[in-house]
């Protein structure tokens, strides 16, 4: 038994049935080493909506789910197997190849749908992956001049009509696999921008920070996906952070169903509440942190529910920077995951994007004001910056303006600056500490 804020209860048949397959290692898998955890298959649905799925009362919908828990089982085992041998990526300067599966799981023997130079064919899922992958693929070149997601121009390719009716979308590491859903609660997954892009940043991160995949960690390497995958979505269509609908899934989830989505970076925990579903469950700060086991059955210790909090962090951010979000918060973001370590706690985290604003727009600049006060709203502090500095922040930052609020302002911007020196010290201290473990 462990302690949750989640919904409780016992598991019915189906479901405790398939935790179980979940929570047994793969015959195929090595036993559970560093690389095996750090890499795991990643997809965009979370476990406790499939789990849901098993509840329905629609026969078709709960053989879809099952099907999707046991494809998602399997791909995390041939992972594990590939993460045991040493091999690079295929380069090929980010060129696109869509691959139509035809309802199977066999990616050898997918046919070939449309390579980097073909022309638009008359499956709109193979466009819309072609188009999507572009999209990602582009966005990380022209605004953070990333050469494709690991930075040396690996190749991208795409399996669309993976599988019967299956209710995801994978990274596994080397690619994309996309399900056609069940018509019913999920359409095909190739119809989100941002769904494809948060799959993508996965491989983004593992080719940066590497952030491992439990706990604290795992779910800033969540977050990290749906920060990137709703910038890109922003990007394609010109939107300021304030017309953005910070909305991850809604394109894809229960079609029949207006306003919801999977999660809400603006609003973590209003993103749906249904019956089907209940009320989504991810937490909008650290009093709120949902603490799961570390396991399968436990979401690897809740990274779907708590990316939740960083994902709040950086919506507040680019809402109090204003203007285009991938131009100033998505550059910070960015290049403090490049300056993160594997096993980054959100404390870490936090940190490293306040000294990362403040070597990017200087020390008490707007930008770095508004990182602080984001991570103080969801109750992660800086680590060196003192509450008072907090009590500033809080009387300028959500003022109603006037001369009280530019006179906090510029309080908090001599003491931010005061502070910089310091917490540069305090980060090559802990970075010499890292090193001799």
């Amino acid at each position: 038994m462990f302690v949750s804020n989640a919904p409780s209860g016992d598991p019915p048949a189906a479901e405790r049935a398939v935790a179980t397959i979940n929570d047994q290692p793969s015959l195929l898998s090595p036993r559970r080493c560093p690389m095996s955890r750090a890499r795991p298959i990643n997809c965009i649905i979370p476990p406790y909506i499939l789990d849901r799925l098993l509840d329905s009362e629609d026969r078709e919908v709960r053989q879809a789910a099952m099907d999707t828990l046991l494809v998602t089982a399997r791909l995390r085992g041939e992972r594990a197997v590939r993460a045991s041998f040493a091999g690079a990526a295929a380069a090929g300067n980010g060129r696109r190849t869509i691959f139509d599966c035809e309802q199977g799981e066999s990616l050898p023997n997918a046919v070939l749908a449309r390579p980097e130079d073909g022309p638009e064919v008359a499956d709109p899922s193979i466009n819309r992956a072609f188009d999507a992958l572009g999209l990602t693929r582009d966005f990380y070149k022209e605004v953070l001049q990333r050469n494709s997601v690991d930075g040396k121009g690996m190749r991208l390719d795409g399996y669309v009509h993976f599988g019967f009716q299956v209710n995801n979308a994978f990274w596994d590491g080397r690619q994309m696999l996309f399900g056609d859903g069940d018509g019913r609660k999920f359409k095909n997954l190739t119809g989100s921008l941002e769904v494809i892009a948060h799959e993508l940043t996965h491989g983004v991160t593992d080719n940066t920070s590497e952030f491992e995949y439990h706990n604290q960690p795992g779910a800033l390497n969540e977050s990290m996906s749906d920060v990137f995958g709703s910038l890109v979505k922003q990007w394609s269509l010109k939107q300021t952070a304030e017309e953005a609908d910070w909305l991850i899934g809604a394109d894809v989830w229960t079609p029949g169903v207006g306003g919801d989505a999977l999660r809400s970076m603006k609003d973590p925990g209003h993103a749906f509440d249904n019956p089907q579903f209940g009320k989504d469950p991810q937490p909008d700060r650290m009093s709120k942190f949902i603490h799961l086991p570390d396991t399968k059955r436990g979401d690897f210790g809740g990274v779907h529910f708590n990316s939740g909090i960083p994902n709040k962090a950086f919506f507040l951010t680019a809402a109090r920077i204003g203007g285009f979000a991938w131009e100033a918060a998505g550059t910070i973001w960015y290049e403090s995951l490049k300056a993160s370590s594997a096993e980054d706690q959100f404390q870490d985290f936090a940190g490293t994007t306040f000294q990362k604003a403040a070597e990017l727009f200087g020390a008490g600049s707007p930008e770095q004001s508004a990182v602080l006060a984001a991570w103080q709203e969801v109750e992660v502090p800086v680590r060196g910056v003192p509450t008072g500095v907090a009590r500033v922040r809080t009387s300028s930052a959500n003022g109603n303006g006037g001369a009280g609020r530019e006179d906090g302002l510029a309080a908090l911007a001599r003491q931010i600056g005061a502070l910089n020196d310091k917490l540069t010290g305090l980060a090559k201290d802990m970075a010499a500490l890292r090193g001799a473990k």
